[in-house]
């Protein structure tokens, strides 16, 4: 039943082999494997060096359970992988997971097209809203709005994506999608403040990375969203 989500152990965005029917196991397969290639066509040469840091992070985040009621549940940061690196973050997350499932039978083999798809997915979909609130709000306002919602969203569109591969599987599924969703509430406010700062930092030191012209703090821009300047009265003659 709920069990085989593994909410128990921590692992509460990894499905476990044997849950999933044969044709959602198939649509996350091919799915996974058309995000890789667009990414690995898109990825430059000079990037790899971050694709390897931020694979490494996704990784990593996994291995840090946050308390949730009775059970827990662990950081992804695909939210984070995202908005720094657009499509690459499919090849990224991949890789990760592939590591996961053999070294901590995180997920499986069988189960990793679906598991790199709601995360991959939700990665790009975060780079996709960055650039949009960067682009509607310039300065670092929009900077901080995008990088927090960027980094919510991987998180959230991720638990939607999982629950939904649980649900079309087997109606018996249905409330461990809900708690997948419930659990992950907490998750997505601190992976969106954690992007938020990460991306605010790299924005100032080497905006570069983000493929975006560097903004200044001070030059008025970051509270032109927010506090618009009223027009100035007209001068006299």
């Amino acid at each position: 039943g709920s069990g085989s989500v593994r909410c128990r152990k921590g692992k509460m965005m990894h499905i476990a082999e044997g849950v999933l029917s044969p044709a959602i196991l198939g649509v996350g397969a091919v799915l996974t494997l058309t995000g890789t290639a667009l990414g690995l066509r898109k990825l430059e040469y000079d990037r790899l060096a971050a694709v390897g840091i931020l694979s490494a992070a996704f990784f990593v985040a996994s291995l840090i359970h946050v308390p949730v009621g009775l059970s827990s549940a662990h950081l992804i940061m695909n939210g984070l992988a995202g908005v720094l690196l657009g499509w690459a973050a499919f090849p990224s997350i991949l890789v990760a997971l592939l590591l996961q499932a053999l070294l901590f039978q995180f997920g499986g083999i069988t189960v990793l097209g679906v598991n790199a798809f709601t995360m991959g997915f939700a990665a790009v979909a975060s780079w996709y809203v960055f650039r949009a609130v960067c682009r509607l709000c310039p300065g670092m306002v929009g900077v901080r709005a995008g990088a927090f919602m960027g980094g919510a969203l991987g998180v959230a569109l991720a638990a939607v994506l999982t629950a939904l591969a649980l649900a079309f599987t087997d109606e018996g599924f249905w409330l461990a999608a809900r708690l997948l969703l419930l659990a992950h509430l907490p998750i997505m406010l601190v992976e969106g403040l954690v992007t938020m700062f990460t991306v605010s930092f790299i924005m100032r030191v080497r905006p570069e990375l983000l493929g975006m012209p560097p903004v200044q703090p001070d030059n008025g821009q970051e509270d032109a969203c927010f506090n618009p300047q009223p027009p100035r009265p007209p001068t006299e003659l």
